[in-house]
């Protein structure tokens, strides 16, 4: 909560976030399977309950938690659902739960690497809008077939592809951290970019 917090001061214009299921099905923040790199702890987020998990990173959130920050400060929201997970997608019908019982006063937008999870979100809403993540050359098929209706090309694989950005659909452009990759998104007409720092993307690329 500490870094979202700092991205509002930052002047970020919204927030990204991972989100698992953990055991007794709560919807908490979080990138890996495991707590071994962020905690040096070997438990399997899928495998532990919200309050064990807790115990051994007692900063870690709910993805509801989140939600109300964004709704309190008028904060779009990209949410990516994670996988390969064994729940399949009890992740995605959770997040469009929660997202349902939401005033509509944040913009939310759902991201995910797995063609699937895309597909199982327009069956439960085809109005939701959705983000195809990708970052290699075998992502070929999700950028032809998915129905998703933006693209998440990493930075650096839209320096490789650069004709994405012809492509007329809104691209979520993401980690992009180094001052000529942010001049490079904003020449080519990126849309939306995922940063770690916003207040130097901000100085960079001349926002006020």
């Amino acid at each position: 909560m500490r870094a979202y917090k700092g991205a509002l001061d930052d002047g970020a214009d919204g927030f990204e976030c991972d989100v698992r299921v953990t055991k007794d099905n709560q919807l908490i923040l979080w990138h890996d399977a495991d707590m071994k790199r962020v905690a040096s702890y070997p438990g399997r987020i899928a495998e532990m309950d919200y309050m064990r998990i807790k115990r051994h990173y007692p900063e870690v959130i709910l993805l509801e938690e989140l939600l109300e920050l964004a709704r309190d400060n008028k904060k779009e929201l990209a949410i990516e659902t994670k996988h390969p997970v064994p729940t399949g997608s009890v992740v995605e019908k959770k997040v469009m739960d929660l997202i349902a019982e939401e005033d509509p006063v944040a913009e939310i937008t759902i991201m995910s690497f797995s063609w699937l999870a895309l597909e199982n979100i327009r069956k439960i809403n085809p109005l939701q809008p959705t983000v195809a993540l990708f970052e290699d050359r075998f992502n070929r098929l999700m950028r032809r077939f998915t129905s998703a209706q933006y693209l998440g090309p990493s930075v650096g694989y839209l320096r490789l592809t650069p004709e994405l950005t012809h492509e007329h659909r809104k691209l979520f452009v993401w980690t992009v951290d180094d001052a000529d990759d942010m001049r490079f998104c904003s020449d080519n007409g990126v849309e939306v970019l995922i940063t770690n720092n916003p207040s130097f993307a901000r100085k960079v690329l001349g926002y006020h």
